[in-house]
């Protein structure tokens, strides 16, 4: 019974790729729907974000006594990747068999097509997000040069964890809908933790060491770093790929055992 379960399991993985093209055609959809009749459309993440970060920037300079050329670039990425990459990502993996509701019940698509949709939904708007440091490092006149293409790995690895996410909290919540707020309360405390507004040379090599203990610093560094000019350190690709292959792992096992139940649950 379990190998069946774990095989139906794997076939819906396997279909769901199949229809990468589908998945990509309503991630667009969702985006083109959600900012219908808005002028900018998706542009307006651009803007909130611009006026977050200069505001922000100017504010936390003064309180970090930081120079702002050093300090805006930095601050423009992190909440970029912050915003739209990790919490974004999380936040929406709690509904993402929720919001599908109406698919789900309608036709027989496999659920891992969700996931996938959900995923080209979040690129689009990352890729509208990260025009904001882009003009940043523009204005101030910083390279990140070839060795920015280290990040890249680290995206797919994103990527990756963002669709085992899908899987396991997806269908976690549909279950508990009292989940999402939980999360989204655990992020804001993770937003605090983590150094998005505040740079990890501030702190003491002693608290520099417990850092590492964050998996949202390691995965956020595997991607930031780089693109400043620097490879991660061997603990932070270390902890990353460890815990983005557990947290794969769980989630499958997850997803095999409650899959049957996923169409009655949202």
């Amino acid at each position: 019974m379990s190998q069946s379960r774990y095989a139906r399991a794997w076939d819906d993985l396997a279909s769901g790729l199949r229809s990468w093209r589908l998945a990509a055609t309503l991630g667009w959809t969702d985006v083109r729907l959600r900012y219908r009749g808005s002028v900018l459309g998706p542009f307006w993440l651009t803007l909130s974000a611009l006026v977050m970060v200069v505001s922000m920037g100017v504010i936390y300079a003064r309180l970090f006594h930081m120079n702002l050329r050093e300090y805006l670039p930095f601050l423009s990425l992190s909440m970029a990747l912050w915003q739209v990459g990790l919490s974004s990502l999380l936040l929406e993996s709690c509904t993402c068999f929720i919001d599908a509701e109406a698919s789900i019940h309608a036709m027989k698509l496999p659920f891992s097509l969700q996931a996938l949709r959900l995923l080209v939904r979040n690129a689009i708007v990352f890729a509208h997000s990260i025009v904001v440091p882009i003009g940043v490092f523009m204005i101030y006149g910083v390279t990140p040069g070839l060795i920015s293409l280290v990040s890249l790995p680290g995206l797919a690895l994103w990527m990756i964890d963002g669709f085992a996410s899908c899987l396991l909290l997806g269908a976690l919540c549909a279950r508990f809908r009292d989940i999402p707020p939980i999360m989204g309360a655990f992020l804001q405390i993770a937003f605090y933790v983590t150094p998005i507004i505040w740079k990890p040379s501030q702190l003491s090599p002693h608290q520099s060491a417990l850092l590492m203990l964050n998996p949202f610093y390691d995965l956020l560094e595997l991607v930031r770093a780089p693109i400043f000019g620097t490879l991660p350190s061997l603990p932070v690709v270390m902890i990353s790929v460890g815990l983005s292959a557990f947290w794969c792992v769980i989630a499958f096992l997850f997803f095999a055992r409650t899959r049957a139940r996923l169409a009655f649950w949202v």
